[in-house]
């Protein structure tokens, strides 16, 4: 590949990660392969012909642009996410809650739901603490890796409280120690405790 070549297609790559960084930021689309596939869309580049773009590359972009585009209000709304996030733990601690995704590593947006890991043997239990916290709920099944290639399907559940969309993973009590692959980076996915969220608040 030419020097000019690949200047060209690192300029694309670049475009598409700040266009895919848009339509997640503005538009609330939570898939990066979707995003991407738009972005390319949207600028007129083939995926097919063109290197798309890795999802740390994306998530480097999210952060770029709400830093330029959201100032001073990005770090209000993570601090309102984090303290939201703290007092659902704290409602959901039996089952040892951690928090995970944008709300943790600061990429949150406002159309993020707060994302959290709940261990318990039997996940519909689950359900009726969630019945007497008063908080609607319906029953998912949610997709993650231990092992890279290998996905499972776990059971989950989503809710809204506190004015704020909720996303709970379940896994068995024995996989509190072992987290599943990051789709960013294909590493271990960083989990949070109570205190280490609050510990994030200053």
């Amino acid at each position: 590949m030419t020097r000019r070549t690949q200047f060209r297609t690192d300029n694309r790559r670049t475009a598409i990660a700040n266009e895919a960084a848009r339509i997640i930021q503005e538009q609330g689309l939570a898939s990066f392969r979707s995003a991407k596939d738009k972005a390319a869309e949207r600028l007129g580049l083939a995926t097919g012909s063109t290197r798309l773009p890795s999802n740390e590359e994306i998530e480097q972009a999210l952060t770029e642009r709400n830093r330029i585009f959201r100032g001073d209000d990005h770090p209000a709304l993570l601090a309102e996410l984090r303290r939201a996030a703290v007092a659902i733990m704290r409602a959901l601690e039996i089952y040892n809650a951690r928090l995970v995704g944008p709300v943790l590593n600061g990429t949150a947006t406002d159309f993020s739901s707060i994302d959290l890991h709940l261990f318990s043997d039997l996940p519909e239990t689950i359900g009726v603490t969630l019945d007497v916290l008063g908080c609607a709920h319906h029953s998912i099944q949610l997709r993650h890796q231990f092992r890279r290639g290998e996905a499972e399907q776990f059971p989950g559940y989503r809710f809204r409280t506190l004015d704020f969309d909720c996303t709970a993973s379940v896994f068995s009590i024995k996989q509190r120690r072992r987290s599943p692959l990051s789709p960013i980076d294909g590493k271990p996915m960083p989990r949070a405790g109570i205190q280490e969220v609050e510990a994030l608040q200053g």
